[in-house]
């Protein structure tokens, strides 16, 4: 696997939105094909992506966003965790809520560099554990999480895109774990 020299790690900024929308609808479109409908990846608009996210930011909320750049590309990844969600409760478990890289970055060590931030951070922040959803039929993303020490938990629930149910799953890696 070829590793991308000069990836920087940082928190993400209001400055960012607009990289970060790129970075997720073009990961989205991506990541997606075949496992969603693809008009639902077509409408994906990375202007109103970066407004939503200008919002957020604006809102101020204890979700923690960061991206991964290069000097020479800017920003090719981003990731974002916090409490987990579930049905109106909160856990005192942590939530990986998204990780992408750039689709011509995939496999550079960007998305690896991002993790071990998002481990680090959840773990500071004194969650015993960290929880993540992903497309069934995302196998790509499925052996990612594996390597980074997620497996899964036998958790299952469809979320539904354009009125088709898209299977997730959910895994989770206890913190300070190898």
């Amino acid at each position: 696997m070829r590793i991308t020299p000069g990836v920087l790690v940082r928190d993400m900024t209001v400055d960012d939105c607009e990289a970060v929308a790129r970075v997720r609808v073009r990961g989205w479109q991506a990541a997606y094909a075949g496992l969603m409908p693809q008009s639902h990846l077509d409408a994906m608009d990375i202007a109103e992506d970066a407004e939503r996210r200008r919002e957020f930011f604006a809102e101020g909320n204890p979700v923690v966003n960061v991206v991964a750049e290069r000097a020479d590309l800017g920003v090719i990844g981003w990731a974002c965790y916090g409490p987990y969600r579930e049905n109106g409760r909160r856990p005192a478990r942590g939530e990986l809520y998204a990780i992408y890289v750039l689709p011509e970055q995939i496999g550079t060590g960007a998305g690896r560099a991002l993790m071990a931030k998002m481990l680090t951070r959840a773990t500071a922040d004194g969650f015993p554990d960290l929880a993540l959803w992903v497309l069934k039929e995302n196998a790509r993303a499925r052996r990612f999480y594996e390597r980074s020490g997620f497996l899964p938990d036998g958790a299952e629930e469809p979320f539904e895109v354009d009125g088709v149910l898209v299977p997730e799953v959910r895994y989770v890696r206890v913190l300070g774990a190898s």
